[in-house]
């Protein structure tokens, strides 16, 4: 008995430490997903590490760290962790899912289907995977398996109009025009409000030469999301098969208002000025193209041509010699050259391309073998981008066949891709929080802020950043807490300014972007001609707009600018706002630099530069300004003082500009 006893009161020792250990891992395990839904993937794997080596039995824990290395595409330590996932707990569809997805990522298609299969075993109507594992068999090119899943999967989601869409390519791809159609009818049956579905039913419509159809699809698509340059692009083609060149001319310039950076569009514009005699823009479009691809030889010879008919002979020699040093036996190239340099007196240079023009009929006629470059011209009126016979140089361009279509996963968040992605530096902000840097660059001070920390609008004082942290756990909890405490000041006084203004601030700072320009809204009801309610309004409607974008999944970066769509109105909202903050106070540095954020979120780049320089003239280390101003100079064609201006930014501490310089001067 005394024994028992000495058991129970070790036992009851041991037992609070046991607790205290079991609480902190679920706390961890809570901050590391926290972490992870804010994207902070790398300090969420920390916090897995420390849950994984204090209770290794566990599967989650190496579920969402393989999650995290997901979205850094580390699609090999993400395998790893999900099968380690999977030994512990083999019952769980979302860990086979995501092992497949990690499989197909690095092209291990078979091995992708297996896991995508286990996954339907224990989540049999989940269509996402299903969705997955017919991409994985049209990535084998398996055309009937493809569509049995896919018919397997309508079954039970009989109105997924990614089903039908994908069972469209994959009909295409059979030969089956009467399913193509049918299923891509069906498609615009359950959503009639979807771009995707009318644009996909247009190229059908194309491809059977209905081009009437075609084009009122595509005018549908376009009502419904005008902002998609890809079907402006769409339509100019099936004008210009229309021989409606006004109207292709027209869409071609609206695709390059959302893309300026388009190659099909400058190209196959360029291709229409020099079809209506309109020579020096056309020269200008090519530019551009060889500005995208500098080894595209058949916008070069395209220029050569124009050079040559607007008298810049020497131009065109430059451009006939590199195009015949590309394809040495293309013989219209030599006997461009020899005209070109008859023309500036270059008899022995002319001579020796006839020569040789003389020796390739010779060879020709004696049948002594046809160059590979002298295939036959397609009687088509496009050619695909990758097509190298360099005698369709005066074809439209259209794109090679796209992939069939991407993985999906439910999974929120964005995949991090450092190496790629150019973006605009942020907004400055008013905030409690910023990072904190690794090398320390110009303190911000403007007397502005310190004018509002004195009169302690705020419930702390704020700072301004551009550069804002992920909040800690216990930051969340403290501010959600803020919210329940000025929710009952409101309550007791609901005119006083300040309280609106510091419920706003833990609104914002817990991402309830709505509530926040809700209490903003309230706030121009009590005051609103100060200048903060103006700026913390115009900085949260944008991220809010911003967050949108995101959720929407309509990106398509270029300078991290999203160009799938036309500026959203809003935008011009936050523009307002800041109107008044420069108004009232007209040498806010960062006021002008959140103006020019805004410009370039409009595709006006032009009046961007103008508020960065601004920005610059006011404050000449604000460092982001010279940053975005850089790129923005570089997106408008300056590229020499666009890179000047990055050189000054990574001078004043933005070190990732000299990454971006090299990346651009590599492009010279």
């Amino acid at each position: 008995m005394r024994l028992l006893k000495y058991v129970i009161l070790a036992a009851l020792l041991i037992l609070p430490s046991f607790v205290k250990a079991q609480l902190n891992t679920e706390q961890i395990m809570i901050i590391g997903r926290n972490a992870l839904y804010f994207e902070d993937y790398v300090l969420s794997i920390q916090y897995f590490n420390k849950v994984i080596s204090a209770r290794p039995y566990l599967y989650e824990p190496y579920f969402y760290r393989g999650l995290a290395k997901y979205y850094l595409e580390d699609y090999v330590g993400a395998e790893e962790d999900l099968t380690a996932s999977i030994e512990r707990n083999p019952y769980v569809s979302r860990s086979y899912h995501l092992r497949g997805l990690c499989r197909a990522n690095q092209q291990e298609h078979l091995d992708a289907e297996a896991d995508f299969r286990m996954a339907i075993k224990y989540d049999p109507q989940n269509a996402d995977v299903w969705q997955n594992l017919a991409v994985t068999a049209v990535r084998r090119e398996d055309w009937s398996s493809a569509a049995s899943v896919i018919d397997s999967m309508l079954v039970f989601s009989p109105r997924n109009v990614d089903a039908y869409m994908l069972r469209t390519q994959v009909a295409v791809k059979q030969g089956d025009s009467l399913m193509a159609h049918r299923m891509i009818s069906e498609a615009v049956n359950y959503d009639k409000y979807s771009p995707e579905v009318y644009t996909t039913r247009a190229m059908l419509y194309f491809e059977d030469e209905l081009y009437d159809k075609a084009e009122e699809d595509l005018d549908r698509a376009i009502d419904l999301m005008p902002g998609r340059s890809n079907s402006y692009l769409s339509r100019a083609l099936i004008r210009y098969y229309r021989n409606n060149l006004r109207g292709a001319m027209e869409d071609y310039d609206m695709v390059l208002y959302i893309d300026p950076s388009s190659f099909y569009g400058y190209y196959n514009r360029g291709l229409l000025r020099m079809q209506v005699g309109d020579d020096n823009r056309a020269i200008e479009d090519f530019d551009k193209v060889l500005d995208i691809d500098p080894d595209n030889t058949m916008a070069r010879f395209n220029r050569a041509l124009l050079r040559d008919n607007t008298g810049d002979i020497q131009g065109a020699i430059d451009d006939y010699s590199r195009v015949i040093e590309d394809y040495p036996n293309f013989e219209y190239g030599y006997q461009c050259r020899a005209t070109a340099r008859r023309k500036i007196g270059d008899i022995k240079g002319a001579e020796s391309d006839e020569k040789w023009l003389l020796k390739r009929q010779m060879a020709t006629f004696n049948n002594q073998g046809a160059a590979v470059d002298s295939v036959a011209v397609a009687d088509d009126k496009v050619r695909r981008r990758s097509d190298s016979n360099v005698r369709n140089y005066n074809k439209m361009v259209v794109a090679d066949d796209e992939p069939a279509k991407q993985y999906i996963t439910e999974y929120r968040g964005r995949v991090q891709n450092r190496n790629v992605y150019v973006g605009l530096r942020p907004m400055y902000v008013l905030s409690y929080y910023e990072q904190l840097r690794e090398v320390s660059g110009e303190m911000l001070y403007y007397k502005p802020i310190e004018e509002i920390n004195k009169i302690r609008l705020f419930a702390r004082n704020v700072l301004l950043t551009n550069d804002e942290r992920a909040l800690s756990e216990d930051e969340v909890k403290r501010h959600f807490n803020g919210v329940d405490t000025y929710s009952k000041h409101i309550a007791d006084f609901p005119e006083e300014l300040s309280f609106r203004l510091c419920r706003a601030m833990e609104f914002y700072l817990v991402q309830d972007f709505e509530a926040a320009m809700a209490d903003l809204d309230i706030a121009f009801t009590l005051e609103g001609d100060m200048w903060p309610v103006y700026f913390m309004r115009a900085t949260v409607r944008y991220k809010q707009l911003e967050s949108k974008n995101i959720n929407d999944d309509n990106k398509n970066e270029a300078f991290g600018i999203d160009m799938g769509s036309l500026p959203n109105i809003d935008y011009r909202l936050v523009k307002n706002d800041l109107d008044h903050v420069i108004e009232a106070l007209p040498s806010f540095a960062p006021a002008y630099y959140n103006r020019g954020n805004v410009f370039a979120r409009l595709s006006d780049f032009k009046s961007a530069v103008v508020d960065y320089s601004k920005a610059i003239e006011i404050d000449d280390k604000l460092a982001a300004a010279y940053f975005n101003r850089g790129l923005a100079r570089i997106y408008l064609g300056d590229k020499e003082e666009g890179i000047a201006d990055l050189s000054k930014a990574g001078e004043l501490g933005i070190y990732a500009a000299y990454n971006v310089i090299k990346r651009f001067a590599d492009k010279e």
